[in-house]
């Protein structure tokens, strides 16, 4: 008997330690997972019958808030500028989740973080409520300069603070107006991001930090700092003939100047004009591969980006190009894959950025060489607009050292002032820039036009960085990028500077 009763226990005791052990793992080691399922209800019916947190812009204005309803769900979120600022505040819905500031921000926007309970301890016996406010980095007044500048045209504009990192403006068009996704109303919100889904221009995309794209001759900047990091390149030397195109070693194909154009020399005057020959020259025989590689990489190439949203998407240059087959005296080693790299150095073959990657190409080499993590939220306010918690700016990567970076914002500033971004001029600042067709080799020939630049106090580091693609336009012309993503990118550096039109 003694022995059955000693079994029992022994049996109790197992059966004991079993529910404990699951119970803890259900309730403390896969609470987060349980809780993040999107067949939880219960969560989100909790959510949407509390009240949630605002976003607002930088100068003050709504961009999200919530609105009470006398219906099974209590609140719903609301966009009072519909698609102007939906790229960055994403959308919350009850039936399709969320994206962008709402998802990254969602433990601050419904009140549940250390900062937001304790806030609310403080005031025990006031009704303050727990949820918080994030307060955005992106101006609603320059958000709508880049829609307007934009117009109609697909593509993208991105404006950056250098100096700290923070977003000003992220605009793309199409885009799409986030109350439609919101809407409490299951069936009308499945209805509206099937048709977004359904759409070729893909709106619900963000295509600003989410899609790559050929950067063209902007990718430009990053070659010359590969040179110029190198110690190959100076301002003096080499000098590239003056001619119509190159031929890279182990082809046939040349790389042709735009409209057959003559063009050639040292650093400046190459980046001036934009010469495709001799920039695909000084990748495939003064370079090499390593130090195109490493330039790119230091600007955030290949890299995952630090930025506050979700998904952004990583930027990428090729980092193999094959064995070495020969060693030409007085040049770099020649490798089996030199055509591409030739290539890639005008930002072609399997170069591809997004516009915020290019954004922070533009910053690096107006801020001395150091590229600030990007970020969308500036602060986070208790609802009695107490700040509990501020963004605080770091370093993302070196792009270049301060001593190359003097020496490529004084070329970039001759791309304004003597070149082919002549549209960017502003007087009484100091504007660099540089243009970009990124030839996309359909027939009939089609390509993007780009345009990266900086602006700031003469000597200062730069106060604005901005990049802009208007996709797909028709015909391929060194002028695409300067006539058509020129203007745009012209009207936000001028309102970000308060540059009177």
């Amino acid at each position: 008997m003694n022995r059955q009763i000693k079994a029992l226990g022994v049996i109790v005791i197992i059966c004991y330690v079993a529910v404990f052990a699951k119970l803890n793992q259900v309730q403390v080691l896969q609470a987060q997972a349980y809780s993040d399922r999107p067949d939880n209800t219960r969560q989100l019916q909790r959510d949407f019958n509390q009240p949630r947190g605002d976003i607002l812009t930088a100068d003050g204005k709504t961009a999200a808030t919530s609105e009470e309803r006398r219906a099974a769900l209590r609140y719903q979120r609301v966009y009072p500028d519909g698609e102007l600022l939906s790229a960055v505040t994403g959308y919350y819905s009850f039936t399709l989740g969320s994206d962008g500031v709402e998802r990254t921000y969602n433990e601050e926007l419904a009140g549940r973080t250390p900062s937001l309970k304790l806030h609310r301890l403080s005031g025990f016996f006031s009704d303050t409520s727990s949820e918080g406010d994030v307060v955005l980095t992106v101006r609603k007044d320059l958000q709508e300069t880049a829609r307007d500048a934009l117009g109609d045209r697909r593509g993208s504009v991105v404006a950056l603070d250098p100096r700290t990192g923070a977003v000003l403006a992220m605009w793309s068009n199409p885009t799409f107006d986030p109350n439609l996704l919101s809407n409490n109303d299951a069936e009308a919100a499945a209805g509206a991001k099937a048709l977004y889904e359904a759409a070729p221009t893909k709106p619900l995309l963000p295509k600003a930090y989410r899609e790559r794209y050929f950067p063209g001759s902007t990718f430009k900047v990053v070659t010359a700092t590969a040179g110029l990091t190198s110690g190959k390149v100076t301002v003096d030397s080499p000098t590239y003939p003056v001619v119509t195109s190159y031929t890279p070693p182990l082809t046939s194909k040349p790389i042709s100047n735009f409209d057959g154009n003559a063009c050639g020399g040292t650093l400046l005057p190459i980046l001036a004009r934009s010469c495709n020959s001799s920039f695909a020259q000084m990748a495939a025989e003064t370079t090499g591969p390593d130090p195109m590689i490493d330039a790119a990489e230091a600007a955030g190439f290949n890299q995952p980006v630090e930025l506050d949203l979700p998904r952004p998407a990583r930027s990428v240059y090729p980092t193999d190009f094959g064995a070495v087959v020969s060693r030409p005296e007085g040049s770099a080693p020649v490798y089996e894959d030199t055509p591409k790299l030739a290539q890639t150095a005008i930002g072609q073959n399997d170069v591809r950025a997004t516009p915020l990657q290019m954004a922070m190409v533009a910053a690096g080499a107006g801020n001395t060489g150091q590229i600030m993590a990007p970020h969308v939220m500036a602060e986070i306010r208790a609802r009695n607009g107490d700040v509990v918690e501020k963004f605080a700016p770091f370093p993302w990567k070196e792009s270049m050292t301060p001593e190359v970076a003097a020496t490529m914002r004084e070329a970039m500033v001759g791309v304004v002032t003597g070149g082919t971004a002549a549209v960017m001029a502003t007087p009484g600042w100091e504007v660099g820039a540089k243009t970009g067709t990124a030839q996309l080799g359909t027939k009939p020939p089609r390509s993007h036009g780009w345009m990266i630049a900086f602006a700031g106090q003469p000597g200062q580091p730069a106060q604005v960085a901005v990049a802009v693609i208007v996709e797909d336009l028709p015909g391929v012309s060194a002028a695409t990028g300067g006539s058509t993503a020129g203007p745009v990118a012209k009207a936000v550096l001028d309102k970000a500077l308060g540059v009177s039109g």
